[in-house]
């Protein structure tokens, strides 16, 4: 079975497209619940990238995007019509633009089947993580690894340990903090946390003044600073927590990949610094000669400017256990995004729910999520209580702003966990609790109609699929 894919990736600096084939295989015995998973992937074509087109700074060009959009899909001789699925992701400065989600719906009618999201900064470094490989990485060498995606306004970090996803962090730096027009060399726009930083330190860099690599090398110092106190080369101060978009990060390790744009850049030697309008050259050239690159140990990324998304959405049909619990009707539910929680979470799950909630926030507003646990094979009474009396502590902003509280566990306990849920938050909020199936964070669900007199319930696994 095939599948075209779309991918639309609208970034802080670039836009882009990638149309991907994937060949879909039934896994599973003649005498077992198919199970179909991908077994290839062909890119079908690249797009250009495009400077991401903005009406101001606080404002995305739709009407641009959307065009963008329309001609890279003529220039692959491909319709809406044969797309069967795919992913639209906002991310970076542009997730915070006032009109990010009037952007995606004006291109969800671009495909059949859309994921749709606006990233925020904690999803975003996951996304990215694995588009760069580094999740893999860490899983087939069981070490742990920092991933470091630098992009245009933003730097998103990820922790993977042995390929879990164990801690997130985001700071504002990025290639296009300042803009400098690429042949008069003057400093065109600066962002505003740099402003008060070059106060502080009273740089003599401002808006309309002709600069060199030497002039900004303070500012690129400083940035790099920060990125080194980020994985704990460097102590706290206060360029630092400035420049910290929500959180930072706490685990060190001794493995350090990059991706994003400036990524690029950093083993590349390039004369013309301001080739792209912006700091981003000399940024990557100050990684290049940190302390990054000397005292830790560098994996090569898979993907560098491509690593968010290189392909999207495919469509894995997967049955729910026939032990589950279900309160509401109102099926299908469509792209839920997936918050996995690891084995070592499960130690202390009502803590884990609680930060991690935190990475499907955006603007301070929480996003509707799948909870996703290992669980326990042949639990106790006890054991049942006992998850879920975390789960309901853990997931309380969650359940005080949503009528629906969605669970899905690995081992085969839905229906008790549910109930035992259902019944400690006094039957006065939905739920649907469902086993048997594996999720991983970055995954989407969508959630069909009950099958089988009810019961079981068909459930679409929506995985970003990134190049390996």
């Amino acid at each position: 079975m095939e599948l075209l894919s779309v991918g639309i990736d609208i970034g802080t600096s670039t836009t882009q497209l990638i149309f991907s084939k994937l060949i879909l295989q039934n896994m599973a015995s003649s005498y077992t619940i198919p199970r179909l998973v991908i077994v290839d992937k062909q890119i079908v074509y690249l797009s250009e990238i495009y400077f991401t087109p903005l009406i101001s700074n606080t404002e995305i060009d739709i009407k641009k995007v959307r065009k963008i959009v329309e001609e890279e899909y003529e220039k692959a001789g491909i319709t809406a019509i044969q797309v069967d699925t795919g992913a639209v992701i906002i991310t970076g400065e542009t997730a915070r633009k006032s009109n990010a989600k009037v952007v995606l719906e004006t291109l969800s009618d671009l495909a059949g089947d859309f994921v749709v999201a606006t990233a925020g900064p904690d999803l975003e470094s996951i996304i990215s993580g694995k588009g760069a490989g580094a999740s893999a990485y860490s899983k087939e060498n069981n070490i742990d690894v920092t991933n470091i995606d630098i992009g245009g306004g933003t730097s998103n970090i990820v922790v993977f340990k042995r390929g879990e996803t164990v801690e997130t962090g985001c700071m504002d730096i990025g290639g296009r903090l300042i803009k400098i027009d690429p042949i008069s060399h003057k400093i065109t726009y600066i962002t505003n946390k740099l402003l008060i930083i070059i106060d502080k330190h009273n740089l003599n860099i401002k808006i309309g003044d002709t600069i060199n690599a030497n002039t900004l090398k303070p500012i690129i110092d400083i940035l790099v600073r920060a990125l080194e106190v980020s994985v704990g080369l460097e102590a706290e101060d206060d360029n630092f927590k400035l420049l910290v978009t929500n959180k930072s990060i706490h685990q060190q390790t001794e493995y350090i990949s990059f991706s994003g744009g400036v990524a690029d850049y950093i083993e590349k030697v390039e004369e013309d610094i301001f080739k792209y309008g912006d700091i981003g050259i000399l940024l990557a050239q100050g990684i290049k000669k940190s302390t990054l690159y000397t005292k830790r140990t560098i994996i090569e990324s898979k993907q560098t400017i491509r690593a968010t998304v290189v392909g999207a959405g495919t469509h894995t049909t997967e049955i729910s256990g026939s032990t589950i619990t279900y309160t509401v009707d109102n099926f299908p539910l469509k792209n839920i995004p997936i918050l996995k929680m690891t084995k070592e979470d499960e130690n202390d799950l009502a803590k884990a729910i609680r930060d991690k909630l935190m990475w499907y926030k955006i603007d301070n507003e929480l996003e509707q999520v799948v909870i996703a646990i290992l669980g326990k094979k042949n639990p106790t009474f006890d054991n049942i209580t006992e998850f879920a009396t975390a789960i309901i502590e853990g997931a309380k902003e969650l359940i005080d702003k949503y009528n629906l509280l969605i669970i899905v566990v690995e081992e085969d306990m839905g229906k008790v966990l549910g109930q035992a849920i259902y019944r400690m938050l006094g039957y006065k909020k939905d739920i649907i609790c469902l086993d048997s199936i594996m999720l991983d964070n970055g995954d989407y669900i969508d959630i069909g109609k009950p099958i089988a007199d009810g019961m079981v319930l068909p459930v679409v696994v929506k995985t970003i699929v990134f190049n390996r």
